[in-house]
């Protein structure tokens, strides 16, 4: 069942509220399987779109290679070959690759059967070629290896197997069914040097040939390989997330009784003759009421991100308004001696102001503010394309270990505080949830020292 991206915490909040956390949870994990294995359908798809490409590519030399070839045998060697049906096998060649760059650039699936069959398209090809040409004892009848290889790195057992055995019935076959050449391949030394001359290049040819295709489908394969591990690790990272998000939720519908009923006897007690009378107990009970309301708001704040009268919340704004308003709020709760907001170009525009964009902007100035307490600076800039955020401090800098998993959970520097360090870990998800990114890197001293921390944000990602 697919969830909007956007609709994702309300889906949850609503299932914890009709089924417990537990329920919500099991139903955003099947979400998520279910998400998880589109994607991997989707990068299988991609990697043997690819590989069906290096095909195609190699059915090229083999038709540059073969016309070259057989005009070198018919013309400079003198060697009498049947140029017109080789010729019609090229056109028919030729055909064929043009037909599969066009199926393959629609929107059709390439999957393994579609390689299978272009692989033994070419052993079928090659097969009449040497059919026309001696058969057998054609030097580049090695050339079935090339495909034979290729057939076993490209695709499953199965048709693994079968362009195997397509080779090996071809090799076979070739050795009763040809037609001879006018030309005789033995000598009184034994094999005349033009026929060892000939299996040199074949050989040749077939190891060059298949260390630069081998070379570049397991490219492919290890980018798919990357991209599927990438995935997984999101999928692990979401559930973590997802599991904060519930406990989060559930602590704060449980702490909102509790809360209004200690606003309510601090109410009344204010309002009390024997309490009324000492100015200092007022005081007290005053400044308890201001940290009560204060807590009140912050588990708002958790219900309202947790998408709890989220449609009432969203409200148009602009960038540079988002950021003003971000920034003052802040600056509220943290004092700072040194703190400056630097307009590096903004081209302004109209957004929707977000809680977890505020969540994000709000963790990166804690984090700064964290690592170097009396200054920090927060520069802004956007264009057309994008939104760029940067965060500096004048703090000792990043850990090496800290900054090559940077945004991983449990990867903190906080180990002295439990529950502490998952700033830049939301912040990553936040951020690559809208397809930007984050870099964190130490300045050098003669700049000032510190870090910073910079966000890359595409501008269509939070624009109306």
């Amino acid at each position: 069942m697919p969830i909007p991206k956007r609709g994702l915490c309300w889906h949850l909040h609503q299932n914890a509220k009709a089924s417990g956390p537990q329920a919500a949870f099991s139903s955003w994990k099947m979400a998520a399987v279910n998400k998880t294995s589109d994607s991997l359908f989707r990068v299988e798809r991609l990697t043997e779109r690819q590989n069906m490409q290096l095909l195609i590519q190699l059915r090229w030399i083999a038709v540059v290679g073969q016309v070259v070839t057989i005009s070198l045998v018919h013309y400079g060697l003198g060697i009498a070959l049947p140029l017109l049906p080789m010729a019609l096998v090229l056109v028919a060649l030729v055909a064929t690759n043009l037909a599969y760059i066009y199926w393959s650039q629609g929107p059709r699936t390439v999957n393994a059967s579609s390689l299978a069959y272009a692989l033994l398209a070419d052993v079928l090809a090659l097969t009449i070629q040497l059919y026309l040409s001696g058969g057998a004892s054609n030097p580049f009848i090695y050339l079935y290896l090339l495909q034979a290889i290729l057939g076993a790195v490209l695709l499953q057992p199965f048709y693994a197997w079968c362009v195997a055995a397509a080779t090996a019935i071809g090799a076979l076959g070739l050795g009763f069914l040809h037609q001879p050449l006018q030309v005789s391949f033995e000598s009184a030394e034994g094999l005349s040097r033009l026929y060892v001359i000939g299996v040199l290049i074949s050989l040749l040819l077939t190891s060059t040939l298949t260390i630069v295709f081998l070379t570049r489908i397991v490219g492919n394969l290890r980018r798919r390989d990357a991209r599927i591990a990438d995935m997984r690790q999101r999928a692990s990272e979401e559930e973590h997330i997802v599991r904060m998000g519930l406990l989060a939720t559930g602590a704060a519908h449980e702490l909102g009784t509790p809360l209004a009923t200690m606003s309510v006897i601090l109410g009344d007690w204010q309002h009390m003759p024997a309490l009324m009378q000492d100015r200092d107990l007022q005081e007290d009970l005053q400044e308890m009421q201001q940290q009560l309301l204060r807590c009140k708001s912050i588990v708002s704040g958790v219900l309202l991100s947790a998408g709890e009268a989220r449609a009432e919340s969203t409200e148009s704004t602009t960038f540079q308004t988002f950021i003003r308003d971000v920034v003052s709020h802040w600056q509220m709760h943290h004092h700072v001696d040194h703190f400056a907001l630097r307009d590096r170009g903004v081209t302004d525009f109209a957004m929707l102001s977000d809680t977890a964009l505020q969540q994000m902007l709000c963790n990166l100035l804690d984090n700064a503010l964290e690592a170097s307490p009396g200054w920090v600076e927060l520069s802004i800039a956007s264009d057309d394309r994008q939104v760029l955020l940067q965060v500096q401090d004048r703090g000792p800098g990043f850990d090496v270990a800290v900054l090559q998993q940077l945004g991983q959970r449990h990867v903190s520097t906080k180990q002295e505080r439990p529950g502490r360090g998952l700033g830049m870990f939301l912040v990553m998800n936040v951020v690559r949830a809208l397809g930007g990114s984050v870099q964190a890197l130490n300045l050098p001293s003669h700049a000032g020292g510190g870090a910073q921390v910079q966000v890359c944000i595409p501008r269509s990602a939070i624009a109306i």
